[in-house]
């Protein structure tokens, strides 16, 4: 297949999976801040920070309040990375590819991009957010299975394999990342102390891992196991090592496959031999998840470099 098709698809899978993030996410943050009593400092901005765009918000915003973060996160047209951004992007791709992918796939996003882009007022609101936020997640859900049950798993299906799972992977270690930043490195006042448990499983829920957490952990919420499972779980498809696993599996059905394969099965290494306890007694997980993002962001290259630049380059 011709690579700029191969790196539509590619990137159609990873603006839906970026827009499912992000507005998993911001549900997620919205319900805890709900239960919350006001004497816990929440501040909106971490969720910025997850995206890696603090320097983006500080250049159009001045208040790090909950609408600024929220408006920034959800709609913002500076914001590469916001939901309605992402869609936008998705649509785009899929138009383009409309020939590879199932009918219904077209169907599903130009409707979808329209919703959000029409509704995208109830988003901001606190009264209609959970309710625009849980159509998009569904409604990028309901793609997702589409495309898995519904489409020839061919090497088209394998670049849309690696952008979901590539994605999935990048979000999750950049929550895992924030998260831990905030409740494993104490701050001054700890007013928070004893809600940590209900903030662990905010960021289990965004995931949608609290169930299978619980079923597979057994244990009290805490942060350590909270992280080991995001991390190092693999039978759980959100965790890191889960979604590398199946980049390593799409990477081995395509040709030619020799740096990106070698790339992806070190960075999954990395993550199933993270001695995760000790790098958060030794206050070294901040530096672990930073060069886990530039591993995964080497796999990212290497994929650009050996099947999406021989248009280019011809």
């Amino acid at each position: 297949m011709l690579s700029r098709v191969a790196e539509r698809v590619y990137w159609l899978a990873r603006y839906i999976e970026r827009a499912e993030n992000t507005a998993r996410m911001v549900m997620s943050f919205h319900l805890v801040s709900l239960d919350m009593p006001r004497s816990v400092p929440l501040t909106w901005k971490n969720l910025v920070a997850v995206t890696g765009n603090d320097d983006v918000f500080e250049e159009h915003y001045q208040r790090e309040d909950e609408r600024n973060c929220v408006k920034f996160l959800l709609a913002d047209h500076y914001n590469s990375s916001s939901v309605v951004s992402s869609l936008k992007a998705a649509r785009e791709n899929v138009r383009t590819t409309r020939d590879l992918v199932p009918s219904e796939a077209w169907e599903i996003v130009n409707e979808l991009h329209l919703f959000a882009r029409d509704n995208i007022d109830s988003g901001l609101g606190k009264r209609g957010r959970y309710q625009f936020l849980t159509e998009v997640v569904q409604r990028c859900q309901t793609l997702t299975g589409l495309l898995a049950g519904c489409m020839s798993h061919d090497p088209a299906y394998d670049f849309i394999r690696l952008g979901r799972n590539l994605e999935r992977a990048d979000m999750a270690s950049r929550q895992i990342d924030v998260g831990a930043f905030r409740l494993l490195k104490r701050p001054e006042d700890e007013s928070a102390g004893p809600y940590e448990g209900l903030l662990w499983t905010s960021i289990l829920r965004s995931q949608s891992g609290f169930q299978m957490y619980r079923q597979h952990v057994k244990r009290r919420i805490n942060g350590v196991d909270v992280v080991r499972f995001l991390l190092q779980d693999i039978p759980f498809p959100r965790a890191v090592a889960h979604s590398l696993d199946y980049v390593r599996g799409a990477i081995e059905r395509l040709p030619r496959n020799e740096v990106p394969l070698r790339l992806a099965m070190q960075t999954r290494r990395h993550v199933l031999k993270a001695e995760v306890e000790q790098l958060i007694k030794e206050d070294r997980l901040h530096a672990f998840i930073d060069t886990l993002q530039l591993e995964i962001a080497g796999v990212h290259d290497a994929l650009a470099d050996n099947w999406f630049a021989l248009d280019k380059a011809a």
